[in-house]
């Protein structure tokens, strides 16, 4: 039974591994479809007769009204990537795996139909599709972070991995742009994703749990092919492990104070987590690095045509560098959970004899984690504001780096300086929140493609100052750490 058990959890993994590889994350390969949009000539009316002149020799004009479109459907897909992730954490939260999931499988399958039928005269579809196939993904996304209770000590590293999957399936994108120039049509390759969607049908019934993986993980737990009734025992053993989850053997069988029934129920409230200083300074520095990332992938192929004087070869060749580096973020991002998890125990051993509990030495190893962020970040933002066309493989490997550890540590990071039983409305909250904020990109590229006539030197000197700043939130947890290892020397 327990090797049974072990091959459905590993069979749970690497499933997911592939599911949140080629679907949940699709629309940061936005540059490669882009690509093959403009050979479709979607939005090309709206370019002026020279412009369409330009494109005739070129192949790949900058066409500003054109690539405004194709910003702005980036913008809001990105936008409903995040945003939407609250209301889909609640729905995790409140309906269980299963129900999320159906939702997700309806969304991505009738994005991709829509995509698969739509044409040059009909591009205006793309302003629901692309929203569409991002809530789907983000639901994926989040029904599968679970999956990491499901290994104990290793639960940082698999939640890491899982982004960092997320952020390779961009290069689905580049795979369909390399099977249009061979020949395979646009519509073929997006039919055959939503047949795929048959697949995501098979796995939410036979190896996902229909209510929730807790943890720490009860002992004898069933779920998907080993269990029918999951949704109630499993529930049942969720409730009884949640009283002692701070001192479960990941954790430090710490020195927690025992609090009156009105303290023990303030600190569990959800909106004191939201409202503290730790979440602010969090989503602030998420915001902030996630505005450059979408602001760089959203205009990549503006940027590219501009630095390559509308070489079309050039374009498509640069394209598809930063579409394959794109695809090793899912072996980078395991490596932050790696650093988190060997932390977190080497702390647990120096804790023992001096009491500190167990979301101080949680928070002391996101310390790390957070800061090698923001340094990956500027030096992302720094290549990027360089108008050198070859320092941008540079820019490429600084970026997909950085962003498999943003998405990897921000999930990361909430699991271990919040409850869990908060992890899906936090995650969706700081998601939705900093979504809002990443709306700006639009604007910026408006702003730079107007007034600034393409010159980009202020905004982006402006975002490396505000990047800077993004070392205040590991600075802040680091200090809070510090504070309680000095009130406990001094009691």
């Amino acid at each position: 039974m327990p090797s049974q058990g072990l091959s459905l959890r590993v069979a749970t993994l690497l499933t997911g591994l592939l599911e949140c590889l080629g679907f949940a994350g699709v629309l940061f390969g936005w540059a490669s479809l882009v690509f093959v949009f403009k050979t479709e000539r979607y939005f090309e009316e709206l370019c002026e007769p020279d412009g369409a002149l330009m494109g005739n020799l070129t192949g790949q004009a900058d066409c500003k009204a054109q690539d405004e479109k194709f910003s702005l459907i980036f913008t809001l897909g990105s936008f409903m990537n995040n945003f939407m992730t609250f209301p889909a954490g609640f729905i995790f939260d409140r309906f269980k795996t299963t129900v999320a999931r159906l939702i997700a499988i309806f969304l991505y399958t009738s994005a991709t139909l829509i995509i698969a039928f739509t044409s040059a005269g009909s591009a205006l579809l793309l302003f629901l599709a692309m929203p569409m196939l991002t809530v789907g993904g983000i639901l994926f996304l989040i029904t599968n972070l679970q999956v990491g209770n499901l290994f104990g000590k290793h639960r940082s590293t698999i939640i890491t991995l899982y982004n960092g999957a997320f952020d390779s399936s961009s290069a689905v994108f580049l795979v369909i742009k390399l099977l249009y120039e061979q020949g395979i049509s646009l519509r073929a390759s997006f039919i055959f994703l939503s047949v795929c969607s048959a697949w995501h049908v098979v796995r939410t019934f036979l190896l996902m749990p229909r209510g929730h993986i807790p943890y720490p993980l009860p002992p004898n737990y069933r779920y998907g092919l080993c269990s029918g009734n999951d949704t109630t025992e499993g529930e049942k053993n969720a409730a009884e492990s949640d009283k002692v989850e701070m001192q479960s053997n990941e954790f430090l069988p710490a020195k927690e104070e025992t609090l009156e029934p009105g303290k023990q129920q303030e600190s569990r409230s959800f909106w004191r987590h939201a409202l503290s200083q730790r979440f602010v300074c969090h989503l602030l520095w998420l915001s902030v690095i996630q505005l450059w990332h979408y602001l760089f992938i959203g205009t990549l192929n503006s940027l590219l045509t501009n630095l390559a004087g509308g070489n079309r070869v050039l374009v498509s060749t640069y394209t598809n560098a930063f579409a394959i580096t794109q695809f090793f973020g899912v072996l980078c991002a395991p490596w932050n959970g790696l650093l988190m998890d060997q932390l977190k125990q080497k702390y647990q051993k120096e804790a023992k004899d001096k009491g500190s509990s167990a979301m101080t030495v949680a928070l002391r190893s996101a310390v790390p984690s957070l800061a090698l962020t923001s340094l990956l970040c500027l030096g992302f933002a720094v290549c990027a504001s360089v108008p050198i066309l070859p320092l941008q493989y540079v820019t490429f490997i600084l970026q997909v780096i950085s962003r498999s550890f943003l998405y990897g540590g921000n999930a990361a990071f909430l699991t271990l300086a919040f409850p869990s039983e908060h992890f899906g409305k936090l995650f969706g909250l700081v998601m939705a929140l900093s979504a809002i904020v990443s709306l700006l990109q639009f604007p910026i590229f408006t702003f730079i493609k107007g007034p600034l006539q393409n010159d980009p030197l202020y905004v982006n000197v402006m975002l490396v100052l505000a990047t800077v700043l993004t070392f205040i939130h590991p600075f802040m947890v680091y200090w809070e750490c510090r504070q309680e290892k000095s009130s406990l020397a001094a009691a």
